[in-house]
């Protein structure tokens, strides 16, 4: 993927989180790294919401926090993105959000459990970090982020939001989206105030690995952009 292409999904993706419950006002941002250079990434400027991005607002961040290329102005928790890049070589995209149901979930205590196919997508990937309900303004935060992400897909800010990160920007919101609705299905289920009896952790495995394909993670992307066209 060229920057042009990665600037214009970037674009998209800002759109299709708008569009599925995962914005906040002017808050949240999503990145993803250069391709041809990984200490260099792309990322949303502060002051305009999501689905407000252009191909030509988008800042150039390198891993020390710094703006290198473009106008505007740099989100204070972009120490999330670098530090998350710094220690994930594998991560080519993130986004920090603040959708309800995620919040909701941690302030109530309880795990996300895979009580539904998107919740198995997640099932031994999500970290929580508790350290603080306040902004990730600086790089020792960052790496209170990362460190609670670990080797996962995604991680709980508690009483906060959610970072979510993606080999591709099309994983990292898919993630992002299937996330909210495994944690709005199992807020749900609870209130009934009955819990059924869970699958084996193999059979969960098993699904986690089926949905973590990633040609379906592009495959929904387009799909959900096709809609707003």
């Amino acid at each position: 993927m060229d920057h042009i292409e990665l600037r214009n999904t970037l674009v998209a993706a800002g759109r299709v989180l708008c569009a599925n419950g995962q914005d906040d006002l002017t808050r949240g941002h999503v990145s993803a790294r250069l391709p041809d250079n990984p200490d260099l990434f792309l990322m949303k400027p502060h002051s305009v919401g999501l689905d407000e991005l252009t191909p030509e607002s988008l800042l150039t961040i390198d891993l020390d926090g710094n703006v290198v290329a473009g106008e505007g102005r740099r989100h204070s928790e972009a120490f999330i993105h670098t530090e998350i890049y710094r220690a994930r070589p594998d991560v080519g995209a993130m986004l920090h959000t603040h959708p309800t149901h995620c919040v909701a979930l941690t302030a109530s205590g309880e795990p996300l459990r895979p009580v539904s196919q998107p919740g198995a997508l997640f099932f031994e990937a999500l970290g929580l970090y508790e350290d603080t309900i306040n902004l990730i303004r600086s790089p020792e935060m960052g790496q209170g982020v990362a460190r609670a992400l670990g080797q996962g897909r995604a991680v709980l800010l508690k009483h906060h939001g959610i970072v979510c990160t993606g080999a591709t920007t099309e994983e990292a919101v898919i993630g992002a989206i299937m996330l909210e609705n495994a944690a709005q299905i199992q807020l749900i289920a609870d209130a009934s105030g009955s819990r059924s009896e869970p699958f084996p952790p193999e059979d969960v495995a098993k699904l986690r690995d089926a949905l973590s394909k990633p040609e379906q993670f592009k495959i929904n992307f387009n799909y959900l952009a096709r809609r707003l066209d």
